[in-house]
């Protein structure tokens, strides 16, 4: 899709925008990089990171700094692939040779327009340049003249079947095969595919704590690992994580219900509960769970979870029971076994329903109806258990109990003008915070912003039931005090609780002039992101009335923003009322863009363009705060500020303050990056971005352009590999571990290298002798370790090994270590090689003499040796390539000639193929046309053609 979009900006006449090269800003695209999925396998057009239905016309987003191009007009064409069923092509054309001449002589370009047209009024003024190229939506105002805000909201339903979301569920436990069942530990795991990442919520019983989530195909491959923080959960007994920029061919497994998720656990590296990640349709009306343990703590590998919800309008309860291990293992296919489910209260028997179920469908759904008010709270108290048990010879017992549903998410209200019963523009903002208890108490923080007058009410309500008529369910305002309402509602019923999670339930502020409402906003559950910040700080609030000079404006939002340990700032933005049109659907046109500032700056001055946001939220990082921002962040002198057409100098803002002690321009470096920048690139300090873009020989790898001559761990191996950009090319290449002289070997877990046991014990006596008198040595901090005045040696820097294209000397007098590059003799052959991989100076061969002279610099590489991935083979070598993610190749042989390498798929004649011993061999991909399609042989093919080079 880039390619196509590079493509089209090759052919359109672009030109400079005025005023974008003065001004500094980040880009950060909020689309998904990956084309969407079509929903539900409809067919129609993926381009730019969107889904267009047939028929369908748009104009092409490049993003920045292009943005939206108005005179190119795409179209999504109908036609039929060889199968007849129907597809979309893309198509664009350029409108710009269609615009009609102008009658007057100074036309202008309006943004959002292609054309040139005459001016119908005063131009207008003081419009921000990152505005130029977008598109808007025009505030209607006849849109306040209606007597009632009846603007449609996201139920759960509706974003379960937004075509970018989708919900998946798994129960977890230690059996049945192919594992042997080692635990009586159950867990269940609820995961939302959001564009290209995979968000998981995961709640365990009679397990640890886990140290990894391991993601696998129906091979057992490993696809992906999320390790564990203990931190990144709102409460015991859950982990939360993310699968970011999940590939097409992983959601193809994930979608077709062939992936399996793992646990892993220091007891059980392997994983400790396992399961198969299903879609379920009673998944987005969920609102209460249970997860089952078998009452017999030797009954290994069973497990059960049980997902309930209430009807829309009676005191019904429907389950659905999914059980593993009640069920004799040796009992047959097609045995029926009778199955009792009873609903529990301090032991009591309250419900009780029989059914039949069988191993091939040990699944079971039932409707509790005309639920009592006592059941209900006792329901949504969390005092209630559901009890699975089979009869008979080999009876077994599952129980658990029923909670509030478990989740990652973060439970929030952005309350606004434009969203209030009689819609408003105060420039007012309210902002707010739930969570709701498995004992059923509703905890609520919400926040009050520049309203117009006294606030006299803060309600929990549902949608009005007729125009006007409010429904009020709890009453926050005996709570409210300086702007902010704090406490928790103890009794909410089994229906609030339920409504809730349905997104269902709205809050709002009442004010002396405005009795039914200054501010309303839609309570709504945010999906998990990953940003710690939620669980422990409430948002900042952005309102209009706190930009400078104040805006009456009618919308709102909040943000969470923090720091994490490398200054790199964590935000992410919901806003509420803007360019929303009245009939509620969904926008994909630019909202507003986000910017940090610092408090009283001139215009430009200390500030960041963060991103564009399209819909109502935004998240990004930022890497390269200046050193001004980080430290009105730290006095919290600094604002977040959004802005839009109708208000380009801010239409909201809230004051940030994150103390932190960050210097050098928002970075700390890391080892590998000091390392780097000291020993290796000390000619190419700390650039600018876009500096860095422009110089011919810098390289870009995995995401992150790199200056020549630096060297850094790559994300795929940070701990056993060290990468170098030399002149547009990237060499990445193992560390070698230094051999060691000691009996005893201990492998820490965070060092790529085997460490002496001996050494390992010293280390924090190693600690205190840094302070000794430099007289005696110098103490070198790469291998830890004391070294003799005058002494020479090859350095050993964690991560990176041993690194024998440095050298270091103490020197006694000052106790420093200077570390220089080797400087290599001159060889007088024609092919040098390097006797090892680890050898910093190569050599001429065996038979050659040669009279070395000092050179300048390192040699570069000579034609003799072959570098395949990650190693080394010498002249004539052999071997099968290992492709990652396949592995070894065994059907190709590769070899090296003269420093080429040319590798070949074996290939069985046609007479061969006869024979069954040729047919069985899997290399015979003729003989087994039928079971590997040949565009699949090309596929791997093509991989090790380019993991050759």
């Amino acid at each position: 899709m880039r390619a196509a979009a590079l493509l089209l900006l090759a052919l359109l006449p672009l030109r400079p925008l005025p005023g974008r090269a003065a001004r500094p800003k980040l880009a950060l695209p909020i689309r998904p990089d990956t084309d969407p999925l079509p929903p539900g396998g409809a067919a129609g057009c993926a381009f730019g990171g969107h889904f267009y239905a047939l028929e369908e016309t748009w104009h092409p987003d490049l993003g920045e700094p292009f943005g939206v191009m108005r005179c190119v007009i795409c179209h999504c064409e109908p036609q039929r692939n060889r199968r007849g069923k129907p597809v979309g092509k893309v198509n664009c054309k350029n409108m710009k040779q269609d615009c009609p001449v102008p009658a007057c002589p100074r036309a202008t370009l309006l943004p959002g327009h292609c054309c040139h047209t005459c001016p119908k009024g005063p131009p207008e003024k003081n419009l921000a340049p990152h505005f130029d190229t977008f598109e808007y939506f025009q505030d209607k105002e006849d849109d306040l003249d209606k007597p009632y805000n009846d603007r449609s909201y996201l139920s759960s339903e509706g974003l379960a079947r937004d075509d970018a979301r989708t919900e998946f569920v798994a129960l977890l436990t230690s059996g049945p095969e192919p594992w042997h069942p080692t635990s009586s530990a159950v867990a269940k795991a609820r995961f939302t595919l959001l564009r290209s990442s995979l968000l998981f919520s995961i709640s365990y019983e009679r397990l640890g704590r886990p140290s990894r989530v391991r993601f696998s195909d129906p091979e057992g491959n490993v696809l992906f690992e999320h390790p564990v923080q203990k931190s990144a959960a709102p409460e015991d007994g859950m982990l939360c994580g993310m699968w970011r920029t999940v590939s097409k061919a992983n959601v193809q497994l994930l979608r077709g219900e062939q992936l399996r998720v793992s646990l892993i656990t220091r007891a059980q590296p392997s994983g400790e509960v396992h399961g198969h990640i299903l879609k379920h349709r009673a998944l987005f009306a969920e609102t209460f769970g249970a997860i089952l343990t078998s009452s017999d703590p030797l009954h290994l590998g069973a497990g059960g979870m049980a997902m309930l919800t209430m009807s829309d309008t009676e005191s019904n309860l429907h389950f659905i029971l999914m059980a593993r291990g009640l069920l004799e293992p040796g009992a047959g296919e097609s045995s029926s076994v009778p199955l009792r489910v009873r609903i529990l209260y301090q032991g009591q028997t309250l419900r009780e329903v029989r059914a039949n179920i069988t191993r091939e469908d040990p699944d079971f759904a039932e409707v509790l109806s005309d639920l009592s008010t006592h059941e209900l709270q006792w329901l949504v108290q969390g005092q209630l258990r559901i009890v699975a048990e089979t009869e008979g010879r080999h009876a077994r017992q599952l129980a658990g109990t029923i909670t509030t549903r478990r989740s990652c998410d973060t439970i929030q209200s952005v309350l606004c003008g434009a969203d209030a019963l009689m819609p408003t523009k105060t420039g007012a903002v309210g902002s707010a915070k739930l969570a709701l208890h498995e004992n059923g108490t509703l905890e609520y923080q919400v926040q009050v912003v520049g309203t117009a007058s006294e606030v006299v009410g803060i309600t929990l309500e549902t949608k009005p039931r007729r125009k006007s008529k409010r429904n009020i369910l709890f009453d926050m305002t005996p709570s409210y005090k300086d702007g902010l309402a704090w406490g928790a509602w103890q009794s909410p019923s089994a229906r609030d609780a339920h409504m809730l999670l349905q997104n269902e339930l709205f809050l709002n502020v009442a004010t002396k002039d405005w009795a039914e409402g200054e501010l309303r906003g839609q309570v709504i559950s945010l999906p998990y992101s990953g940003l710690l910040a939620r669980y422990t700080e409430m948002p900042v609030a952005l309102a209009g009335q706190l930009v400078s000079p104040p805006v009456s404006s009618g919308a709102g939002g909040h943000a969470w923003l923090s720091l994490d340990e490398h200054c790199h700032l964590h935000y992410e933005i919901s806003v509420a009322g803007l360019g929303r049109p009245s009939d509620g659907t969904v926008s994909a046109h630019l909202h507003g863009v986000a910017e940090l500032g610092e408090m009283g700056a001139r215009p430009h001055q200390h500030k960041r363009l963060l991103k564009g946001f399209y819909s109502t939220e935004a998240q990004g990082v930022v890497k390269d705060l200046d050193a001004d921002l980080l430290q009105h962040l730290a006095q919290g002198t600094a604002f977040l500020q959004v802005s839009t057409k109708a208000h380009p100098h801010g239409e909201m803002r809230g004051r940030v303050h994150i103390p932190n002690q960050c210097h050098a321009g928002g970075t700390r470096l890391t080892p590998e990056e000091a390392l780097g920048e000291a020993q290796f690139s000390e000619g190419t300090k700390t650039r600018d971005l876009e500096q860095l873009k422009k110089d011919p020989n810098s390289c870009f790898f995995e995401g992150q352009h790199r200056a020549h001559g630096t060297r850094w761990a790559p994300d795929y191996d940070k701990k056993c590999s060290i990468c170098s950009c030399q002149k547009r090319t990237v060499i990445c290449d193992p560390i070698l571990c230094q051999p060691l002289n000691c009996t005893h070997q201990v492998h820490p877990e965070e060092l790529c290298c085997p460490i002496c046991e001996e050494k390992k014990r010293e280390q924090e006596e190693l600690k205190l002798e840094r302070a000794r008198d430099s007289s005696e040595g110098c103490y070198f901090d790469g291998d830890k370790t004391w070294r003799g005045s005058g002494t020479r040696w090859h350095p050993v820097v964690p991560p990176f090994g041993l690194i024998k294209c440095a050298i270091c000397t103490c020197k006694g007098t000052t106790g420093e270590v200077h570390c220089e590059k080797v400087q290599c003799p001159r060889l007088t052959c024609a092919n040098p090689v390097r006797v090892s991989p680890s050898d910093c100076c190569k050599q001429c061969p065996a038979p050659e003499k040669s009279v070395p002279e000092l050179a300048d610099s390192m040699q570069a590489d000579g034609p003799r040796a072959c570098r395949f991935g990650r190693r080394w083979y010498l002249n004539n070598e052999s071997w099968h390539p290992s492709v990652p993610p396949f592995g070894e190749m065994k059907c190709i042989l590769c070899w090296c000639v003269s420093g080429e390498t040319h590798c070949q798929r074996q290939e069985c004649p046609p007479s061969a193929c006869a024979s069954p011993a040729t047919r069985d061999n899997p290399c015979c991909a003729k003989c087994r046309a039928l079971d590997t399609p040949l565009d699949a042989q090309k596929v791997h093919d093509d991989k090790v053609e380019a993991w050759s080079h």
